[in-house]
């Protein structure tokens, strides 16, 4: 196969079919007629020698060999992308870029409504998308250029990223406010004496409170495992488990809060780019406005002092 015969926007459709799984969609999102979606996904087929997609009550289901070659396509396709625009000239206020961020929801509740109001000032027409995906779908996703920034803990490595440290978020015990050990101090015998709620992402696994605990040689009674932090709050308020939470978080509750009766280490968060985004001055700007958003949501007094 030679690949100066090969149409390149033949690569377009295959990605927004492969997300999309729908030909109608991809037609309405590429401004194309469906006969041309079914067209090119014809041309595809036969280059591939695969039926690439195969239709299903759910939609068009990939096979195999479209699992196969998807991250390479997407790879390509934002090698191409960032060829073309590393050095053009990025204008907030005309662009109607659509960002797409990868976070889990204690980042979005914090800073999402922030970054509307910051970007909508800057940028009017820009748009922002936010996903939660695990780490390792998070980090493939970067690499083929299918999430712009993701914001972690720094778990994640991968040499092919920049990333900046944006900040960290120390924890505090939360509890409903007629829970027995509201309103005195809080040992660490009260608080291993007491059921508690994890909050993880994880089906299974230590929190970052029980590894600072078996470093102790204590452990914590866990009777609840959810997967988000607003979730978590409304328990905590129904009933008498403690809530160790990030404070940021729970200073937005009406829970009453105990300073962590033990030391550990902050949540820090990261935040993670492909670094052929490093100088596309489109993934430059974002930073820049991820960064200000967090320092500002993260130390609110000190942004308040900044605008007396």
């Amino acid at each position: 196969m030679r690949m100066e015969k090969v149409d390149l926007n033949l690569f377009v459709v295959f990605d927004a079919l492969y997300q999309e799984q729908s030909v109608t969609r991809v037609a309405a999102n590429l401004n194309l007629t469906q006969p041309a979606v079914s067209n090119a996904l014809s041309r595809l087929r036969k280059l591939f020698d695969d039926p690439l997609f195969v239709r299903s009550p759910e939609g068009m289901l990939p096979t195999p060999v479209a699992d196969n070659v998807v991250s390479d396509i997407r790879k390509a396709l934002s090698l191409l992308g960032r060829s073309v625009t590393v050095n053009a000239r990025f204008e907030p206020i005309h662009s109607e870029k659509v960002f797409r961020l990868g976070m889990n929801d204690l980042a979005e509740s914090l800073l999402l409504p922030h970054l509307r109001l910051t970007v909508q000032k800057a940028a009017p027409n820009i748009t922002i998308q936010s996903y939660y995906v695990d780490r390792a779908t998070a980090t493939e996703d970067l690499k083929a250029g299918s999430l712009d920034l993701l914001l972690d803990t720094p778990a994640v490595n991968a040499k092919e990223f920049g990333h900046q440290a944006l900040g960290e978020l120390p924890y505090v015990v939360a509890m409903r406010q007629e829970h027995p050990l509201a309103q005195q101090s809080l040992s660490l015998s009260a608080y291993l004496d007491n059921d508690h709620l994890h909050v993880s992402s994880r089906r299974k696994g230590r929190g970052q409170m029980d590894i600072a605990l078996h470093g102790l040689g204590k452990r914590r009674r866990i009777k609840m495992r959810v997967q988000s932090y607003l979730v978590a709050s409304q328990i905590t308020k129904e009933t008498d488990l403690l809530w160790t939470a990030p404070k940021v978080l729970a200073n937005k509750t009406d829970l009453y809060l105990s300073p962590l009766p033990f030391k550990t280490e902050p949540l820090s968060w990261n935040l993670y780019w492909h670094k052929n985004a490093e100088l596309d001055p489109a993934s430059q700007w974002i930073r820049q406005i991820m960064a200000e958003v967090t320092r500002d949501v993260l130390n609110p007094d000190s942004a308040e002092g900044e605008t007396d």
